[in-house]
């Protein structure tokens, strides 16, 4: 299996649910081995109270797995410190516009994955949280599938 890159970008377009779901599973894998992070057209306000953080069923489901998305804070594209990936991968057609953009003289692999809004459902809280835990679920399957298993010293 061939080890991981060493930096994994996940684009969105608000980087309040699917790119910091993304972002904490990837993290929630590999730890330091890679560098991480994630990003949306615009750094926006959705669901929830408008607080500039993530949305509070992506801190509910991320919570679940054992990661703490508390400290995200959204940012867009041009937020960025460095665009220097390994890997760009864009979860909606607007941010997949955005990073051929953001990658066209660069030497990266670039990839769509297409991922559901849950902020769409409509209905009681555990159909939404459902809904979240689906995208999370399928983020972590993809996750595993493209980058492998995180290996430890212990095997």
């Amino acid at each position: 299996m061939a080890s991981p890159p060493g930096a994994v970008l996940f684009a969105c377009n608000l980087n309040r649910v699917r790119s910091p779901m993304a972002e904490g599973v990837m993290r929630r894998l590999f730890g330091a081995r890679v560098f991480v992070d994630s990003c949306g057209l615009r750094a926006g306000r959705g669901r929830g109270a408008d607080n500039g953080m993530a949305d509070p069923f992506v801190l509910a489901v991320m919570d679940e797995m054992g990661v703490d998305m508390s400290g995200h804070r959204p940012k867009n594209f041009d937020d960025l410190e460095d665009a220097s990936f390994d890997v760009v991968i864009s979860l909606t057609p607007e941010a997949h516009h955005r990073a051929v953009e953001l990658t066209r003289h660069r030497a990266v692999e670039l990839e769509y994955w297409p991922t559901q809004d849950p902020t769409l459902v409509t209905g009681a809280r555990d159909t939404t949280l459902e809904a979240y835990r689906a995208v999370r679920d399928g983020l972590e399957a993809r996750i595993r599938d493209r980058f492998g298993q995180a290996r430890t010293f212990g095997g």
